[in-house]
């Protein structure tokens, strides 16, 4: 059995000695996948030259000598880019190493010196891992630094380069400094592919390293998909899939790929290593270039770059100003609510754990913050106050409010604030009192015979249908003001005294 030892991406096996002969009894099929996240860095400047690092400019402005490969012209090493990529290789628990920077030779017009300076064998950043909400920890290979390349757009046919009547070339983006983090194979699902760009992504972004755009470009992933019997360890022929520009994409993309792998075992054929592209309108992906292996870039040092060697004291003053990382976030607000890290994992996304944080320890019931922020804070919110969210919080389960109240006054916290008890008097929200709200449940019961047959004689599903039903048409009565915990309650004691 051979392998491929590509630095640009995990180590597979390539499966050409397995005997296939009995796959198509196999039923049962596990997808792996890793994956390969280019993440550009947020600098002012390009990796090697002065020239602009800014998305969305005139095409073939952001250039000069460097970026062109004109002859004479040198690189330099932008130094801010080499701090940004130490905060990723210490933000996934990589090791920092001394590097070397070598030439990537390929022969494609977005690289206009026909070669990409990036690191082979020996990377900045090695052996880290990932933690994911779930607690699972995917392995990461390696985060090395490198220049990207241009951008070319092919003009007619499907968009693709055969079909093509001209190409165009942007050399904009060639220089601009990125990290290509490597994970390695030890994701199982399109859903753990998700989480794992999700949480990296967020990692990127709290550590000021990338913008994490993936509509711009800045954030772009490549996904190694292969597949083999359930049980087995071995790793099989891979493709990689280009061109997954949203995390439903990827999804969709792994999914294809996974299916189709399994389609080929299963009539006695086998994948053949080659990238592969992600269409989105037809939900496929179609061919591309066979792999490379790392002979085929002829990888040499690059001669104009001396090693890189990180201070060791430089590099544990970036581990110091590090800020807490989403992992530890969400481990400091599930503790203090009392929930899971996978509960509050969505507060964190969003930034809001300062404010669920600080309401807590203002009195506020951690389980009720934590829901009100996820259901009814508007995802965009940045400023709330902490004191006034615990207080709208203890008028609900102080039974002062509904849910349906709570809601509408938080909304008003969020783009005005103030005081919840002012706005809830000013939207004229009343509490109503006990035997008003008896008055009015009997009046739905009333006028709902069918429906509280059902609810009080019918099996767990019709129970759960008409309680909501009911509920409702309390709420209607009452335009809103009534507590939905309480008419439930109501509901349950009249059948049981009935």
């Amino acid at each position: 059995m051979t392998t491929t030892a590509d630095p640009s991406g995990p180590e597979w096996e390539l499966g050409t000695s397995i005997d296939y002969s009995n796959d198509a009894t196999v039923g049962e099929w596990e997808t792996v996948i890793g994956l390969e996240v280019h993440a550009e860095l947020a600098t002012r400047t390009k990796l090697f030259s002065g020239a602009p690092n800014q998305f969305g400019s005139e095409p073939n402005t952001n250039i000069d000598p460097v970026t062109l490969g004109l002859p004479g012209s040198l690189p330099v090493l932008n130094e801010k880019a080499v701090e940004l990529a130490i905060r990723i290789g210490l933000a996934l628990n990589c090791s920092i190493e001394p590097c070397v920077f070598a030439r990537k030779n390929y022969f494609y017009p977005d690289m206009p010196k026909d070669f990409q300076i990036s690191q082979y064998d020996k990377p900045l950043n090695v052996e880290g891992w990932l933690e994911l909400p779930s607690g699972f920890r995917a392995g990461i290979e390696r985060a090395h630094v490198e220049e990207d390349t241009g951008k070319s757009t092919h003009v007619g046919g499907d968009g693709r380069i055969n079909d093509a009547v001209h190409s165009l070339v942007d050399y904009n983006r060639a220089g601009v400094p990125l990290v290509e983090i490597v994970g390695r194979p030890d994701l199982r699902s399109a859903d753990d592919a998700r989480a794992f760009v999700t949480e990296l992504r967020s990692v990127l972004v709290a550590i000021g390293a990338s913008d994490g755009r993936m509509e711009e470009g800045s954030l772009r992933v490549d996904a190694n998909v292969s597949v083999r019997p359930m049980g087995s360890t071995e790793l099989r022929t891979r493709c990689e899939v280009k061109n997954v520009n949203s995390l439903r994409s990827l999804g969709r993309a792994i999914e294809y790929e996974a299916a189709r792998h399994i389609d080929m075992y299963k009539a006695g054929e086998r994948p053949r290593q080659e990238t592969r592209h992600w269409d989105e309108d037809s939900g496929r992906t179609t061919p591309g270039r066979s792999k490379e292996d790392a002979e085929d870039y002829r990888y040499f040092p690059e001669p104009d770059l001396v090693p890189l060697v990180p201070d060791p004291t430089w590099v544990e003053e970036i581990r110091a100003a590090l800020p807490a990382l989403p992992a530890t976030r969400r481990a400091t607000l599930a503790q203090a609510a009392g929930m899971k890290s996978t509960d509050v994992a969505l507060v964190v996304e969003r930034d809001h754990d300062d404010i669920a944080l600080a309401a807590i320890a203002a009195g506020a019931d951690g389980a009720r913050c934590v829901t009100r922020l996820i259901n009814d804070l508007p995802p965009e919110t940045t400023d709330l106050d902490p004191d006034m969210l615990a207080k709208l919080l203890k008028m609900e389960s102080d039974g002062k409010l509904t849910a349906t109240q709570v809601k509408q006054v938080l909304g008003e916290l969020a783009e005005k604030g103030g005081d919840p008890e002012a706005i809830a008097q000013a939207l004229g929200f009343e509490t109503m009192e006990s035997d008003e709200l008896e008055s009015v449940v009997d009046q739905v019961i009333a006028d709902n015979p069918d429906a509280w047959e059902r609810f009080s004689e019918g099996d767990d599903g019709d129970r759960k249908k008409m309680s909501g039903f009911l509920t409702g048409q309390v709420m209607k009565a009452t335009r809103g003001q009534a507590d939905g915990g309480a008419v439930s309650r109501l509901l349950a004691q009249k059948v049981g005294g009935s």
